[in-house]
């Protein structure tokens, strides 16, 4: 199946177009016709070859939203008409104990990327939602519980599982004080979701600049985390930080907020690895915890989630010849909070 896309040859390439093709619609795949995709930071990572080695031609993109176009023999899941979310991942090994537990995320045999990356072949790369269409088996697509507001839905697929799932596994709920660091893709989707929770939310944050944005989202309080005097009352405070920051930053002045057995959320990579002093845990049984989005049945809840609570992303619809634009514009931080490519700009 030919497709239109755009997508990079090499690390130094643009973004820019590109003709690939997909495997037939087989007996329990459906086909996807993209509306929206949306513009993740790891879209530039992986395209620059920055998170290891890429597979190239690369083709980003795993926020996708679109329309059943197509469905297979089996499919029992999906009808043509209906609207149909591509996440993070299209495939798993289906038989490992995190499988088989709907946590296809941590897969022993490791989870097939929806782009950069191979299907279960190891021959076969897989190509993005920067893209006309998607053939994905049915069990691992999502449906779309919305009818509007579709292009502010797509960022539901990776930044909002991403930060839906650590708030969800540590138990995150009224009475407790939660601390979102860092306000951007993801964070703004943390705060709306810890305050629909009914927890007390204090965004920390470099810039005074967003403290108006914080507030918007759902944020109780701000802090900026450079003002010394700011900082010094949270000593012992938090029952939970969120981390969404992926930038080098010093963890152990985070670790003092959190109060006897508090937890650190860690969903964000910075480009170097962080240092972390063993007295800033054991003084207060404190723990750090990693999380990495979600599995289909998770993704799934979150959706729901979403649609019953009027919960989406904040967004600036594109056009698919500004994507090389919108990745300077990230880089830059300028951006609230997610870009999304109107696929019928292709």
């Amino acid at each position: 199946m030919q497709v239109n896309g755009y997508g990079a040859l090499s690390k130094t390439a643009p973004i820019a177009p590109i003709d690939f093709e997909r495997r037939e619609v087989g007996a329990d795949d459906i086909l996807v016709d993209i509306m929206y995709c949306g513009v993740c930071h790891s879209d530039i990572h992986m395209a620059r070859s920055e998170w290891g080695p890429s597979v190239y031609p690369i083709v980003p993109g795993h926020e996708i939203v679109g329309r059943v176009s197509a469905i297979g023999n089996n499919v029992t899941k999906f009808k043509v008409g209906d609207l149909a979310g591509v996440a993070v991942f299209v495939d798993s090994c289906r038989t490992c104990p995190s499988c088989q537990s709907g946590m296809e995320q941590y897969c022993d045999e490791g989870m097939t990327p929806t782009y950069n990356g191979f299907y279960r072949d190891g021959v076969t790369p897989t190509f993005g939602g920067y893209s006309s269409k998607y053939v994905i088996d049915e069990k691992y697509a999502l449906h779309i519980p919305f009818t509007d507001q579709l292009e502010a839905v797509a960022p539901l697929l990776c930044a909002g599982i991403t930060t839906y799932s650590p708030l969800r596994f540590a138990g995150v709920g009224k009475g407790h004080k939660v601390a979102v660091l860092g306000l951007g893709g993801l964070g703004h989707m943390a705060v709306k979701f810890a305050a629909s929770f009914g927890a007390e939310v204090t965004m920390l944050s470099t810039s005074p600049s967003k403290e108006a944005d914080a507030r918007r989202l759902g944020a109780q309080h701000f802090v900026l985390t450079t003002d010394e005097a700011q900082m010094k009352p949270l000593k012992n405070h938090f029952d939970f930080i969120l981390n969404t920051v992926s930038a080098v930053h010093d963890l152990n002045s985070f670790l003092d907020l959190l109060k006897v057995e508090g937890k650190m959320l860690l969903v964000g990579i910075p480009p170097e690895d962080h240092s972390v002093a063993a007295d800033k845990l054991i003084s207060k049984r404190r723990s750090i915890v990693g999380s990495m989005i979600g599995g289909i049945r998770e993704t799934q809840e979150m959706l729901d989630y979403c649609a019953e609570h009027n919960i989406v992303s904040d967004v600036e619809v594109i056009a698919m010849k500004d994507i090389n634009e919108a990745y300077d514009r990230i880089l830059k931080s300028d951006v609230k909070y997610r870009f999304v490519i109107d696929m019928k700009t292709l």
